[in-house]
């Protein structure tokens, strides 16, 4: 009997020691993580991982490495870059309608001579007068200018549609860097919740080992060890659903960063506690100075007010002036001679001509057009009062948001050391016999929220502060 008893203690003195060597392994601190063994076995799964050479190692990106690349692969931000290219470009050529313009025309104009002849016009036999001579060669250089309030209107207005087009590129920039924050740091914390459940797994596995160990001696029921068993079996389903959610988090930043799909890449893992979040006041001033939605909206409006003055401009007088130099003779050369008196003369010369074009009647249609402008630019005012009120809900929402986000990180983090102690100290109460095999299980489960919880946080308050960013630029 006492050498049963004897046993029986030796069994729990070494499960003993074995429980406390497992909870001493817990991170006591929830910001040291676990996260190189995710990256290692991210590496092992990737094609070659086991015999790579430094030629084809993965390529190492931080997050602004995954800024630029996404710049450059992005179609939503490329498409907005284009548009501001295409207005730049539209400004040059409204600006060249202002100026002169020089052309160089050549013709060669026939006209069917008289039968018979004796019929003429100006001394020359002619049937159809169509133009000055049956032969008239035309070789001139050409300066035209026009002037038209609508033209002055319309090169204002695609000034206003290139701050647009600019303020547009910089709303597109600033939300490409909230998508690539969260693709980002979303693969992170991935990747430490994969370890983590590695690290429940394991710890669910020596568990239901040590409860069978147990129940061998005597000292728990079967119970315990269907507890046991049922929990390992819901680590290792959690195991495999972390594995997804890693792969498809990998999958979705490679797509962003990649224009050929590479998945040859790790990435680097720098959430930490960060620095106190700047004050209202300072945010305030920096989003009232660099918003860009409220740019967008006042360019808009801009543009709609241009757009009005080129309506009315159509029912404008304008006037346009060319200036002609060269030949317009009956032959193609730079002196002629007179058949009759034999006199040699030259051919070059030049003519202008002023055009005063007035409108007078157009059936209402430069009228509607001026009502049409004007509904445009009421609605851009609508727009601009709107994107305003919603800049003051938008920054006190994310500016909160960040503020819960950056205190709750701080519970976050003790939580997670609690949760840690909690489980060394619940395997220690169910080894003398004071706790039983839920509490365990459940100290198990709140340590992996917990380590979850405080990942997720970060990431919230990084999402946080690239959202905020939206209306500030750089913090």
């Amino acid at each position: 009997m006492m050498r049963h008893i004897a046993g029986a203690q030796t069994w729990r003195v070494a499960i003993l020691c074995v429980l406390v060597s497992m909870a001493a392994a817990v991170p006591g601190n929830a910001q040291v993580r676990t996260q190189d063994l995710a990256v290692n076995t991210q590496s092992q799964r990737q094609p070659g991982g086991a015999g790579r050479t430094p030629s084809n190692a993965p390529l190492v990106l931080t997050i602004q490495d995954a800024l630029q690349r996404a710049r450059s692969n992005s179609p939503q931000f490329q498409s907005a870059v284009t548009d501001l290219g295409v207005a730049r470009e539209e400004r040059v050529q409204s600006r060249a309608g202002l100026l002169p313009n020089v052309n160089y025309t050549t013709q060669v104009l026939y006209t069917q001579p008289a039968q018979p002849a004796g019929q003429t016009a100006l001394g020359i036999p002619v049937r159809f007068i169509a133009n000055n001579f049956p032969h008239e060669y035309v070789a001139q250089g050409i300066v035209h200018q026009v002037i038209s309030p609508g033209l002055i209107a319309e090169y204002r207005r695609t000034g206003a549609l290139v701050a647009l087009a600019k303020a547009k590129a910089e709303i597109a920039a600033r939300g490409l860097v909230v998508t690539v924050v969260q693709a980002y740091y979303g693969y992170v914390v991935a990747q430490r919740k994969y370890a983590t459940e590695q690290r429940a797994a394991t710890e669910a596995q020596h568990f239901f080992e040590i409860s069978q160990k147990l129940e061998r001696g005597g000292e728990v029921a079967h119970s315990d060890v269907i507890k046991a068993q049922i929990q390992y079996q819901q680590q290792q389903r959690d195991l495999q659903e972390a594995q997804l959610g890693m792969d498809k988090a990998r999958l979705g930043l490679a797509v962003l960063l990649f224009p050929d799909f590479n998945e040859n890449f790790s990435i680097i893992d720098d959430l930490r506690l960060p620095a106190p979040l700047p004050s209202f006041a300072e945010v305030s001033a920096a989003a009232t100075k660099n918003n860009p939605e409220i740019r967008a909206a006042v360019a808009s409006l801009r543009a709609a007010g241009q757009d009005v003055a080129v309506a009315w401009a159509g029912a404008l007088p304008s006037i346009s002036g060319d200036y002609f130099y060269g030949i317009d003779a009956p032959r193609f050369a730079t002196y002629s001679t007179d058949p009759g008196s034999g006199q040699r003369f030259k051919n070059l010369g030049y003519s202008w001509a002023i055009t005063l074009d007035l409108p007078i009647w157009n059936w209402g249609s430069n009228y509607s057009k001026v009502k049409q402008a004007k509904l445009v630019r009421r609605q851009a005012q609508v727009e601009l009062s709107a994107a305003q009120r919603q800049f003051l809900a938008d920054l006190r929402s994310f500016y909160s948001e960040a503020q819960i986000a950056r205190t709750e990180l701080e519970s976050l983090s003790s939580s997670a050391d609690l949760a840690a102690e909690s489980l060394r100290l619940t395997t220690l109460r169910y080894q003398g016999g004071e706790a039983t095999v839920l509490e365990v299980v459940d100290a198990q489960n709140t340590l992996t929220q917990a380590q979850n919880a405080y990942d997720d946080g970060q990431v919230r308050f990084r999402l946080a502060m690239a959202n905020l960013q939206t209306l500030t630029g750089t913090l």
